[in-house]
């Protein structure tokens, strides 16, 4: 970033600039759109920020966001509570709910494992899901990682670990694209991929 910018507006940018797919140009250009807002928008804009870092919290049970200590999910009578979706984020949730296919619980591990990243299963929710297999009534556990190279490589690694708990371990289809992330998918290929589970031998 070679032009010269008053201190204020410069550090601005930059701390744009950490943010997932923001470079300098999209930085600079956002910087400015802030500088044109009404004062008042700009105080709403940094409350909600804040308040939303300080109020969104892992659910106890399934470890999605949540405001409250058992996020609407698992607290709502009318889902299936035999059945637990394994997914790497919270966005990826929302990707299966926006589908209408499914009615179970949720875990969301908040990651892969990935050797080359020093993210193992103790740095996941791993042990947390094995934990809800042991205290409650589930009797399927349906793993949506995505279809990398890490996601594969935990889906297995999971079979491994429920199985031998005579739980029924299926794996989504292979309706979406290797190496995709699941938010990345449309709606109708999603459903179909849930549709299409497959159980892991």
């Amino acid at each position: 970033m070679t032009a010269k910018y008053p201190v204020a507006l410069t550090r601005l940018i930059h701390h744009l600039m950490q943010l997932p797919g923001v470079g300098p140009k999209s930085a600079v250009r956002i910087a400015f759109h802030i500088l044109n807002m009404p004062e008042q928008s700009v105080a709403d804009l940094a409350e909600v920020m804040v308040n939303a870092r300080n109020n969104i919290q892992m659910c106890k049970q399934c470890a999605n966001l949540s405001e409250q200590d058992i996020c609407s999910l698992c607290s709502d009578p009318n889902r299936n509570k035999n059945t637990i979706c394994v997914v790497e984020s919270p966005r990826d949730v929302n990707a299966i709910e926006a589908t209408h296919e499914y009615n179970g619980l949720y875990h969301v591990l908040h990651g892969v494992i990935s050797p080359l990243e020093n993210v193992g299963p103790e740095e996941l929710h791993v042990y947390q899901l094995l934990d809800r297999i042991d205290q409650e009534s589930i009797n399927e556990v349906i793993i949506a990682t995505s279809p990398s190279v890490e996601g594969e490589a935990t889906a297995m690694f999971l079979a491994r670990l429920i199985k031998p708990l005579d739980i029924k371990v299926t794996r989504i289809a292979y309706g979406i694209p290797m190496g995709t992330d699941l938010e990345a998918v449309d709606e109708i290929t999603l459903g179909k991929a849930l549709q299409g589970r497959r159980e892991i031998l």
